[in-house]
C-alpha cells in the first residue's frame, strides 16, 4: 500500500471514528430533555422553540445515523432534495399529529423501532437484499417516508415531554418546534454531504462504504439492545404530560423511589 493510499484510509478511518464517537459520546446518549429545554418550552418565545427543536436534532444520535445511510449514495441535488423531502414529510406528519392529539407511548419501544431503521439503512446500502436474500429491496423512497413516519412519532414523544397538552398555542410551539428540527437536519446533512464527498475522492472509498454501513448495522443493533434492555427493566416509560409536573417537569420514579428529572 503506498503512502499515500495509506494517508487516505487514515483519513477516512478517522472522520469515520469521529462520527461514531460523537453519535455515542455521553452527550448524544443524552437524547432526552433537559430541564433547560423544558424551561424553554414552557416559558420562552419563538427563538426558543425553534433552538430547542434544532437542538433535539443535532442531539439525536439515531436520526443522524439514519439519515447519513440515506445520504450515503445520494450523488446530486435532486436525489438528495427528493430523499430528504420524503423523510421530512413523513416525520413532520406524526411529530405535529401526535403530539397536538397527545398520542404517545413506551419511549423505548419507539427508539428500538427507530433503531431498526438505522440497521435496515446500512443493510440496504451494504446490497443485503440481493446478496443475502436474493430478492430487490423495497422502494427506497416509500421505506424512507415510512421510517420519517416513525421517526416523527419519537420527535413527538420527546416534544410531548416538553409541553403540556392542551395548553395555550401549543400549535404554534409544535410547528415553531419543527422549523427548528428541520432547520438542524439541513445543518447536520450539510457536513455530512462534505464528509460524504470527501471519503469519495479518496482512493479508499470501496472500504469505507463497508465500514460506514456495516457500523450502521452494529451501532443500530447495539442501540436496538439498549432500548429493548430500557423497556424491560423500566416499563411503562410513557412520554407526554401525564408524567411531567406543570411547575417543574419533575418526572415521576417508576419503581416507587424518589422522583427523578430527565
Amino acid at each position: 500500500m503506498t503512502k499515500i493510499r495509506k494517508n487516505n484510509l487514515r483519513t477516512g478511518l478517522g472522520l469515520l471514528v469521529a462520527l461514531l464517537i460523537a453519535s455515542l459520546s455521553p452527550l448524544a446518549l443524552a437524547h432526552d430533555v433537559s430541564e433547560a429545554a423544558r424551561d424553554r418550552m414552557q416559558n420562552g418565545g419563538i427563538l426558543d422553540y425553534i433552538w430547542t427543536g434544532a437542538e433535539h436534532m443535532l442531539t439525536g444520535y439515531d436520526h443522524l445515523l439514519f439519515l447519513l445511510g440515506v445520504m450515503f449514495f445520494l450523488n446530486n441535488f435532486r436525489d438528495i432534495l427528493k430523499f430528504v423531502t420524503a423523510f421530512t414529510v413523513g416525520h413532520t406528519i406524526t411529530l405535529v399529529f401526535a403530539t397536538f392529539a397527545g398520542i404517545s407511548a413506551d419511549h423505548y419501544l419507539i427508539d428500538a423501532v427507530i433503531a431498526v431503521t438505522v440497521m435496515y439503512k446500512g443493510f440496504e446500502n451494504l446490497d443485503g437484499f440481493r446478496r443475502w436474500i436474493g430478492t430487490a429491496a423495497p422502494s427506497l423512497l416509500f421505506m424512507v417516508f415510512g421510517f420519517g413516519l416513525i421517526h416523527g412519532f419519537g420527535l413527538s414523544a420527546r416534544l410531548q415531554d416538553l409541553t403540556m397538552s392542551g395548553e395555550q398555542g401549543l400549535l404554534g410551539k409544535i410547528l415553531f418546534f419543527n422549523l427548528g428540527v428541520e432547520l438542524g437536519q439541513i445543518a447536520a446533512l450539510l457536513v455530512m454531504g462534505v464528509v460524504i464527498r470527501a471519503w469519495q475522492k479518496t482512493i479508499v472509498w470501496e472500504p469505507i462504504t463497508r465500514i460506514v454501513n456495516g457500523a450502521l448495522v452494529f451501532f443500530g443493533f447495539l442501540l436496538l439492545l439498549f432500548q429493548l434492555h430500557g423497556y424491560l427493566h423500566e416499563s411503562g416509560h410513557v412520554h407526554g404530560p401525564a408524567e411531567s409536573s406543570p411547575a417543574a417537569g419533575v418526572m415521576h420514579s417508576h419503581d416507587g423511589g424518589e422522583p427523578h428529572v430527565h
